[in-house]
């Protein structure tokens, strides 16, 4: 159960077309942040999605667009939408483009990885994490246009979000504040661009033990510095909306220093 979405689509703004270098999001390579290119096209015909492709093993999506139709053809926020994408333990998907609507994105079901997925328009949320003791691989890839949260962390372990682009949105990656089974998560954000309007680039709680990391983060037209690198929680299993309880970084859950941030 993800804690409960916001109803009001974000404002979108002018955007500039951002993204990682090809050789880079293929090979894992380590950035320096904000390596832009453009946003990738499409390859092919693009193919609507009206039940959830389950994954095993690797998917190479050629640069194809997927986007939701019948039972998942919403970008809506409602509750309980079905993935475009449903990875089994130990899975790949890898250089796919999900178009609108693209419903609740990519679902992992235990330890997976997500390399050079790119999100045109999230829906619900681009993709969740489930599982327990899990190591989620996010490299390369962007995504933008999410009125709540991006990356939901509803299962236990870490979280390793490299050389990605995200856009306009609520929230970046987000520990589940009130599912009914709460585990300690681990999350590391590096050589990634943030590009505004956003609210929180990491979302959690303090009392399950959870950490954020964040290195060489760059934040683009974000001046004012509103977005929020880290923000702490005090979570829950009852459902209830999470209390804040800080939002500094402190060397224990909110792991980075003014170097770790690059603003333009």
């Amino acid at each position: 159960m993800a804690e409960p979405r916001m109803r009001r689509r974000a404002i979108g703004g002018a955007l500039g077309a951002i993204a990682l270098t090809a050789g880079a999001i293929t090979t894992g390579l380590s950035l320096s942040a904000a390596s832009a290119a453009t946003w990738p096209s499409p390859s092919g015909t693009p193919q609507a999605v009206t039940k959830t492709i389950p994954v095993s093993g690797t998917t190479d999506g050629g640069m194809k667009r997927y986007y939701g139709s019948g039972d998942l053809g919403t970008g809506g926020q409602d509750e309980d939408q079905g993935p475009l994408f449903e990875l089994a333990d130990g899975a790949t998907l890898k250089n796919v483009i999900i178009g609108a609507p693209a419903a609740d994105g990519v679902h992992c079901k235990g330890s997976c990885t997500l390399q050079n997925v790119w999100w045109e328009d999230v829906g619900e949320d681009a993709a969740t994490f489930r599982g327990t003791g899990e190591t989620y691989n996010v490299i390369g890839g962007g995504a933008r246009k999410a009125s709540d949260k991006i990356f939901q962390f509803n299962g236990g372990g870490t979280l390793n979000i490299s050389n990605f682009a995200g856009q306009d949105f609520s929230t970046f990656v987000r520990s589940c504040g009130n599912c009914s089974s709460q585990y300690k998560r681990t999350i590391n954000v590096s050589n990634t661009e943030i590009t505004a309007p956003g609210k929180v680039i990491g979302g959690i709680n303090t009392n399950y033990g959870d950490s954020l990391t964040l290195r060489k983060v760059t934040i683009v037209g974000d001046s004012s510095k509103k977005i929020v690198p880290c923000q702490k929680y005090i979570g829950n299993n009852t459902g209830k909306e999470p209390t804040k309880n800080g939002a500094d970084a402190d060397g224990t859950y909110c792991k980075y220093s003014s170097s770790d941030l690059t603003y333009k």
